[in-house]
């Protein structure tokens, strides 16, 4: 059989988590029977994803149209970031917001299709996934793959432009008018960009809040229909035993009657008898 580790690991992280050790095991077994220790080795150290990493790997996999504007608003983002451009900012990060909030309800969902809905802190992971692949290159192509272990944080933020070195002047000089221009350009450009971090902050718990009350207000409707469905069940059970009963009641009144027509035949035949009686005397 010939094997490729690229190709194995493809399939095995496409799989349902369930299913991944396995599969991984029957791979690895391959490998050795096939000659290449070595192969084998590095099959069986592939690890199993945690949920939010495959339910990430499974949104690259599903929706592989998602990947390319991702990166590049991520691209846009790292780069309004290091011109310091606080209005350009500002545009990308409603963007951000938006883009990250409709993937990872997607993830959830597909996720939820396959047989595994995630929970609210596994639903954060996939956001904060997200967030890391636009703020690291590095990230973004690891994530790209759909080979994702674990969800991906981010170690540093977005990267900021270091400000120009300063010419070493004597004391008393005044920093020349386009020197000066260009750190007011700075100050407001980082400011910019400072509130639409904060913004963006602030959008984001809006966001996580918001999906929590949809995931309690699911939780609710769900419990409601169980409750209809097992109403409408005993509403059935109590017809049968409803209809049980007015059959039973028919069949006493049947009997009922049945006995009183025998009450009045004992009575005339006792009659008659009483009858006999009185003229044989």
């Amino acid at each position: 059989m010939d094997l490729d580790l690229d190709a194995v690991a493809d399939e095995l992280y496409g799989l349902r988590p369930e299913d991944f050790t396995a599969a991984r095991d029957t791979r690895a077994a391959a490998a050795r029977t096939a000659g290449d220790r070595a192969l084998a080795e590095q099959i069986g150290q592939l690890r199993r994803p945690s949920l939010s990493a495959w339910a990430s790997n499974l949104l690259v996999r599903e929706q592989p149209d998602q990947i390319e504007p991702l990166l590049r608003l991520g691209e846009a983002l790292r780069q309004a970031h290091q011109d310091l451009d606080g209005a350009q900012l500002r545009t990308l990060s409603r963007q951000q917001r938006a883009l990250i909030g409709a993937l990872s309800r997607q993830a959830g969902q597909l996720a939820a299709r396959a047989g595994h809905p995630i929970s609210e802190d596994a639903q954060r992971e996939i956001e904060s996934t997200l967030h890391t692949v636009l703020a690291d290159p590095e990230a973004a192509r690891e994530w790209a793959k759909g080979r994702l272990v674990r969800p991906l944080t981010a170690t540093v933020g977005f990267p900021a432009a270091s400000p120009p070195a300063k010419p070493r002047a004597a004391p008393a000089a005044k920093p020349a008018p386009a020197d000066e221009q260009r750190r007011e350009r700075l100050a407001r450009a980082r400011k910019g960009a400072k509130e639409a971090d904060q913004e963006l902050r602030a959008r984001e718990k809006e966001a996580a809040a918001a999906t929590r009350d949809a995931d309690k207000t699911r939780k609710l409707a769900e419990k409601l229909q169980r409750h209809m469905d097992e109403l409408a069940a005993e509403l059935k059970r109590v017809r049968v035993e409803h209809e049980q009963a007015r059959t039973a009641e028919h069949k006493a009144r049947e009997d009922v009657r049945r006995t009183e027509r025998r009450v009045r035949e004992a009575g005339r035949h006792a009659e008659t008898a009483a009858a006999k009686v009185e003229r044989a005397g």
